[in-house]
């Protein structure tokens, strides 16, 4: 059932100053024992939980944002506000609390008008994504005008199917969010899994069936020196006179250009000038295929392969290079093995630094201790290691994927909501819970004579009699 604008049968259009009071003041005893909630107390899911810590009221009643339980608080300054910090008040020592002055507070102006309605309202896209185009302020301080928060237009339901909705919302949501959570778990597992693959993979175990599937015996793999089996072992270093503002040719790694084990050179990319690269740099250079690992940190143990994107490379002191002995090592194998962090934390005891920082020494990965199995056994290591990490990979890709349409899931279900869409049947069987004296605009004009009932009278002055 639809009215004819459009909106469901019984219901009002009005906006949120109609149905609530913003930022009311609470009357209470000085010594009682009230909830203050700071900022980074407020949740940011549907169903966060919103904590507290305990306060004399007389404390924080003058200086703070006033509320109650049974108030919807929601902050107003980026990027608590783009955040989606709010909550539903519940549970306060005496039924009272103050908090941020960075919140506004929206008090249901009737017992019948629900608190969930009015917090689904906040959450919902329209007042979140028109929110944040209305602020005002200086950059970093801005915040949501009083006035756009009164004047947002809404479509008021009836008192009981308020309720309804308040209950059908509080079901679907709780399940989007528990999928999410079991989402959002998945990445974690699936670090677990890689690191495990790393593990079997330089200790021999990834290859043991393999190796009896060839009728092979498994023998003990002989550990050797970086510098044994490297060409190259090899820090870079930083160039004097900013050459960077020269119209370089060589691109010139840092640390922040390894991202998740791969170069980005997207991100912040420099270039130096040949000359630069072929003299002064000349003992730095790397090509594709060498292998880069962070000795600068933290974190340490960023690594990754040169791509071919480029013929030649540079890099930064806070970066060592290994070229290995492609007759004893696949770059590809070294790669792993320093993915697998042995290298870290072998000299973690050793790591040496300045306040907040701690280093690796060139001497130490020249030292370190790399595993050198046939030729054969790193062939089908790199192979396995690569099968199971792209099947990883494809995980976290459908996950994210699933991640996107459950957030948009959460709007999805709001906008239902605020449409009538997920109550229509209960109105077909409640035709008399939403219309007369039960529908959305008389409850609406109810709270206007309330309201116009509370405001006390101007006094007037007694002319003098002449």
């Amino acid at each position: 059932m639809t009215a004819p604008n459009n909106i469901p049968i019984g219901w009002a259009h009005c906006s949120l100053a109609d149905i609530v009071t913003l930022n009311p003041k609470n009357e209470a005893n000085p010594e009682q024992v009230a909830g203050f909630v700071p900022m980074a107390l407020a949740p940011t899911s549907y169903h966060g939980t919103l904590h507290f810590e305990e306060k004399l009221w007389g404390e924080i009643k003058k200086s703070y944002t006033n509320f109650a339980d049974g108030d919807v608080i929601f902050a107003k300054v980026t990027p608590c506000f783009e955040n989606g910090k709010a909550s539903i008040v519940r549970g306060l020592p005496n039924g009272i609390g103050a908090g941020s002055s960075e919140f506004y507070v929206l008090r249901p102006a009737s017992k019948n008008i629900s608190s969930t309605l009015i917090f689904s309202i906040i959450k919902s896209q329209p007042f979140m994504q028109q929110g944040a185009q209305n602020m005002t302020g200086a950059v970093g301080l801005r915040r949501v005008p009083r006035a756009y928060v009164e004047a947002f237009p809404i479509v008021l339901p009836p008192a009981a199917e308020q309720k309804v909705i308040a209950d059908q919302l509080d079901t679907l949501l709780t399940q989007v969010e528990t999928t999410k959570a079991r989402l959002e778990s998945i990445p974690e597992t699936l670090k677990r899994f890689r690191k495990s693959v790393l593990t079997a993979a330089v200790s021999g175990r990834l290859t043991e069936e393999w190796l009896r599937e060839k009728s092979t015996q498994k023998e003990s793999w002989p550990i050797l020196t970086a510098k044994e089996i490297c060409e190259k072992v090899q820090s870079g270093s930083t160039p004097k006179n900013n050459p960077f503002e020269q119209n370089g040719t060589v691109p010139f790694l840092k640390v922040y250009n390894i991202v998740d084990q791969k170069i980005d050179f997207e991100y912040r990319s420099q270039f130096i000038t040949e000359e630069v690269h072929t003299t002064k740099l000349k003992r730095s250079i790397g090509y594709p295929g060498d292998i880069l690992m962070n000795i600068v940190g933290p974190p340490l143990g960023k690594v990754a392969i040169l791509p071919d994107t480029h013929s030649e490379w540079n890099l930064n002191q806070a970066l060592t290079l290994f070229r290995p002995d492609s007759g004893k090592l696949l770059p590809k194998f070294l790669y792993y093995v320093l993915c697998e962090g042995s290298l870290v934390r072998d000299v973690t005891h050793d790591l040496k630094g300045i306040v907040g920082q701690v280093n690796i020494s060139l001497t130490q990965c020249r030292e370190a201790k790399i595993p050198c199995p046939p030729l054969t056994e790193q062939t089908e290591i790199v192979r396995r290691v690569d099968q199971l990490f792209a099947h990883a990979d494809g995980i976290e890709q459908q996950v994210n994927q699933a991640l996107a349409r459950v957030n948009h899931l959460t709007q999805s279900i709001l906008a239902k909501a605020f449409r009538g869409e997920l109550t229509a049947q209960w109105r077909e069987d409640n035709p008399e819970l939403i219309s007369g004296e039960n529908s959305a605009e008389a409850l609406l004009e109810r709270i206007k004579a309330e309201r116009a009932a509370k405001v006390p009278a101007k006094r007037t002055r007694k002319k003098a009699i002449a």
